[in-house]
Order: structure tokens, then C-alpha cells, then sequence
């Protein structure tokens, strides 16, 4: 499984009920034929991913059949976890970065 394609999207929340920040994050990936993961309508992993304070954490996912958009019951093996974790925290870098340098 290999990411080619990313976007992210930072979520409000206009009440301030939640604490920490919250980004919505689509992963498109390239899954190798003979993994149980493949599909020929391609697949995407989308995240929800919190940051409070220096803290990352992966509250939700849900892979994603990208053409039919339905949800694949597949779980993120343990090994799995730490490299989209650390792909998801450099997306938030990037973001929070390009955000400030606009203000």
C-alpha cells in the first residue's frame, strides 16, 4: 500500500465542544494486486485525525472504494498505523504552515 495522492482539510467546530484540532484527511492509495486491499475501482483511506497540543492520534478511518465511494471493512494493521500516522502529521505541518504564511 503507497499513498500517491493527498488532500486535508481542517474541521470547525463552531460550538468549541471539542477540544484539540481536527482534520478531515483522504488518502489516495496504490494497493498491489494480490493484497486483500486491492480493488480495480482504486481505494482511498479516509482519516480523522486529532492533534491536541503536540499529540497526534488517529480518531477514525474508514477505507473507501474510490469510484463506488463505498466503505470496505478492512482495519489498519498495527504496522500500518505509525507510517499513516506519520504521513497524516507532515499533511498537518504543511497545512497549519501554508495557513500562516496567508495571515
Amino acid at each position: 500500500m503507497n499513498i500517491i495522492e493527498a488532500t486535508i482539510e481542517k474541521l470547525d467546530d463552531p460550538f468549541g465542544i471539542l477540544t484539540g484540532d481536527r482534520y478531515e484527511i483522504f488518502l489516495m492509495l496504490d494497493v498491489d494486486q494480490d493484497d486483500d486491499l486491492f480493488s480495480e475501482n482504486g481505494m482511498m483511506l479516509k482519516l480523522i485525525v486529532v492533534v491536541e497540543q503536540s499529540n497526534y492520534k488517529i480518531a477514525q478511518y474508514d477505507f473507501i472504494e474510490k469510484s463506488t465511494e463505498k466503505i470496505v471493512d478492512f482495519a489498519l494493521d498495527e504496522e500500518e498505523k505509525e507510517p499513516v500516522l506519520s504521513y497524516c502529521k507532515k499533511l498537518i505541518a504543511v497545512e497549519e504552515s501554508e495557513k500562516s504564511e496567508m495571515n
